[in-house]
């Protein structure tokens, strides 16, 4: 019974004929026009705001780069990652959504694949590198006096190497990229795990190094970090404003790669639970108008993170103390979004160290 089962298996693998091949034209969007339109003009918005977004959070760092502590340089890799997302790969999909078609060919739904996943696996690996920052420097006090920047440029190397190899496997003969369900974008090709036990492997690979591991490591970090807070409230209680001050900024800055972390996940599970679905599910059994919906949601993770950053600066901005205190306080976090207030932040940084 076991043998008939496999071949059984192995038969409906080789039978199998991904959504590209089924019809002679798999650019030929599945959407109607009106909801191409829509979807075009809903990327359009995300891409101008994230543009935006992360060009000025570079911009006003780069004015600032030599000042610009360990956790900051890997805040603005984040902002880079998001932004080659929008500038690089949304001009593709805008334009293909408008037209009704892609208009790339296969080359460029390759090119436009690998960027997208380049762009995508660096800012989960970045988030990753920060949030396992938090936890050290919160959980393990004496990390943060050997942390320097020479460190993060390190991780840095790292995290793009990283990305690298993930992004340029598919291309190795293992993986690829292909058009989604619904015509007008492109992805990795999650429909090779119905085809070939190699294929399931190849995605197996892909979910658990770029997806699963990650999000792991960032979910245990911010759990530990919530019961060392916990735990050492009251402890921070009885020191001086100095190490009160610096245990706030501690915090502030714990919050921000939180929101981040979230934002992102919430904006990529929804997509990887239908991607994960198309791979070992029934085969073609997720709709095409579903399918989209999920991918919109993805697009949109980049635009996040700059708002966070405002949003975040200026509430510190505005619970500090009063008088020309808070309003130099202000002048700061409108001038340096990322930067935790310059030189006062840094040296009360030092401080608990």
């Amino acid at each position: 019974m076991s043998g008939m089962a496999s071949d059984h298996n192995n038969s409906s693998q080789e039978e199998y004929i991904p959504h590209y091949l089924q019809k002679e034209d798999p650019f030929a969007s599945k959407l109607s026009r009106e909801a191409d339109i829509i979807a075009g003009f809903y990327l359009t918005i995300i891409g101008i705001l994230s543009t935006l977004g992360n060009g000025y959070v570079i911009f006003m760092s780069s004015k600032r780069k030599k000042k610009l502590r360990p956790a900051e340089i890997m805040t603005v890799n984040l902002a880079v990652c998001d932004l080659g997302i929008s500038v690089v790969g949304k001009p593709f999909s805008i334009i293909s959504f408008f037209s009704h078609r892609w208009m790339f060919g296969w080359i460029g739904c390759r090119w436009y694949g690998w960027a997208g996943f380049f762009f995508g696996c660096g800012s989960l690996i970045t988030m990753t590198a920060v949030s396992l920052d938090r936890y050290l420097k919160i959980c393990h006090l004496s990390y943060g006096t050997w942390l320097k920047r020479h460190h993060a440029f390190i991780c840095l190397a790292i995290i793009w190497a990283y990305a690298t190899f993930w992004a340029t496997v598919p291309f190795a003969g293992v993986g690829s990229y292909a058009p989604e369900p619904f015509g007008t974008s492109c992805t990795l090709d999650w429909w090779l795990a119905q085809a070939s036990v190699a294929g399931q492997a190849f995605v197996l690979s892909i979910l658990f190094f770029c997806l699963l591991f990650p999000t792991a490591v960032i979910v245990f970090s911010y759990v530990k970090i919530i019961l060392k807070v916990k735990s050492s409230t009251k402890e921070v209680a009885h020191y001086d404003t100095r190490i009160q001050n610096s245990h706030i900024l501690e915090m502030k800055l714990t919050k921000v790669a939180m929101l981040i972390c979230a934002g992102f996940l919430i904006a990529w599970i929804p997509y990887a639970v239908v991607s994960v679905w198309s791979a070992f599910g029934q085969p073609d059994s997720v709709p095409i108008q579903f399918s989209v919906i999920p991918t919109l949601l993805a697009k949109s993770a980049a635009m996040y993170n700059p708002i966070i950053y405002q949003v975040i600066d200026c509430k510190f901005a505005c619970c500090r103390s009063g008088g020309l205190k808070a309003k130099s306080s202000l002048k700061k976090s409108r001038t340096y979004t990322i930067s935790a207030h310059g030189d006062s932040a840094a040296m009360n940084e030092t401080q608990l160290e």
